[in-house]
């Protein structure tokens, strides 16, 4: 059998490709190792996902939003400070002419909406599945895949690469991946604060690292605690009384104190940065181009921003009965180029910036802060880049359906 387009990753990212290219008639193959409800799935844990005002547009105009909207926390305001430092900079969604500056979104109920669509839509899964091998030709892609212990094999004009970080078939084309291990540990929970959080999304830099708080309904918070790697290890061995004094000493009293926290489960933090998001007959998207620290919540974003491209790409050569031609890959590597830079470098400079103790950088970067808050243009750039809006913008992030 010969497909269109072969996805391999059912994940956040390569499921929505597949219902993106759902409407299109064309043949759509995915191929996912794990079911979307097990234990061990790794996209669709206990974690939460910051959706920003792009990403929920593009699941609007695909048609899951609606089913998912009844999941998802409003952010009405996002706040950032400095632990000890007077610095701090606010960004009101109201102030932006914004209904939300974005939507915290619980991961299982995105796997859970996007893989009931799959089965509506015309999209052969593979699943659970695994890639065995691939051999790419002028023509084609061969697929072998190994399901329940049998192998099978499947022909695809263009594949794409949405199997993570670490991906097989990223490497399977030579496609290298520069990868900086930040020696720090993401350890993520779910917090009850005393007061309500009014749906504001709060980001502290501490000398050992971030902590986040993302508005969950019922009051609850989603708490991203970022420590060096041997803390972390620490921290999951605490009390929960330890561990809860621990984040207050860390974040203060402006939720009130906390009362109660979740299951905490540790992530390793790198910064994964594919040489490029091509190689012939072979398209790269999501965490298999590029993963990010979570300190400023765009790695989803601009993972679903590479799958909106490439999706739109594809529906604009229809008639050409080839998605896999060079001329599609390179103009997809040449859309995706400054969005993904962009917010690359965004990201680490961030890590950078206030992981560093020199007390001149310190002073510079509250003042920095400060800045922020009173400058509005400043804040319409952010907002800017968090939609991917510096370029291009694909249709899906802009509400237009592709067909």
């Amino acid at each position: 059998m010969t497909y269109d387009v072969a996805i391999v990753g059912g994940g956040m990212v390569g499921a929505t490709l597949s219902v993106a290219l759902a409407p299109l008639n064309l043949r759509v193959a995915l191929i996912e190792a794990i079911p979307h409800n097990a234990a061990a799935q790794p996209s669709f844990d206990e974690r939460t996902t910051a959706l920003s005002n792009g990403s929920r547009r593009i699941l609007e105009t695909i048609g899951v939003w609606s089913a998912l909207h009844a999941f998802a926390t409003p952010i009405a305001k996002i706040h950032v400070s400095d632990q000890g430092r007077f610095g701090f900079a606010r960004i009101d969604a109201s102030e932006q002419g914004l209904a939300a500056m974005g939507y915290v979104l619980p991961n299982r109920a995105l796997g859970s909406v996007l893989w009931s669509r799959l089965s509506s839509a015309g999209i052969k899964v593979f699943c659970p599945a695994e890639v065995s091998s691939v051999a790419a030709n002028d023509e084609v892609v061969k697929i072998e895949i190994t399901e329940a212990g049998a192998k099978s094999a499947i022909d695809a004009k263009l594949i794409v690469a949405a199997d993570g970080a670490q991906s097989a078939v990223r490497s399977a084309f030579g496609v290298a991946a520069d990868v900086r291990d930040y020696g720090q540990t993401a350890v993520i929970t779910t917090v009850l604060p005393q007061r309500f959080h009014n749906n504001v999304a709060y980001e502290r830099f501490t000398p050992s690292g971030p902590l986040a708080l993302l508005p969950l309904d019922g009051g609850r918070c989603t708490l991203v605690l970022t420590l060096t790697n041997e803390a972390a290890q620490s921290a999951l061995a605490w009390s929960d009384q330890e561990f809860l004094a621990e984040v207050q000493r860390r974040f203060g009293f402006r939720l009130g104190r906390f009362l109660k926290v979740g299951r905490r489960v540790p992530y390793p933090l790198s910064l994964t940065q594919a040489d490029r998001t091509s190689a012939p007959r072979c398209a790269i998207i999501g965490n298999a181009a590029q993963g990010l620290h979570p300190v400023a919540g765009m790695g989803f974003n601009l993972g679903l921003r590479d799958a909106a491209c490439l999706a739109e790409l594809i529906a604009e050569n229809a008639n050409d009965a080839d998605p896999g031609n060079l001329r599609l890959l390179r103009e997809y590597d040449a859309w995706r180029s400054a969005d993904r830079r962009g917010v690359i470098a965004f990201t680490d400079g961030l890590v950078r910036l206030f992981s560093n103790p020199l007390s001149g950088v310190t002073g510079l970067r509250n003042l920095g802060l400060l800045a922020f808050d009173l400058l509005p243009p400043a804040k319409s750039a952010l907002s800017r880049l968090s939609t991917g809006g510096g370029g291009r913008v694909p249709k899906l992030a802009r509400g237009v359906a592709l067909t």
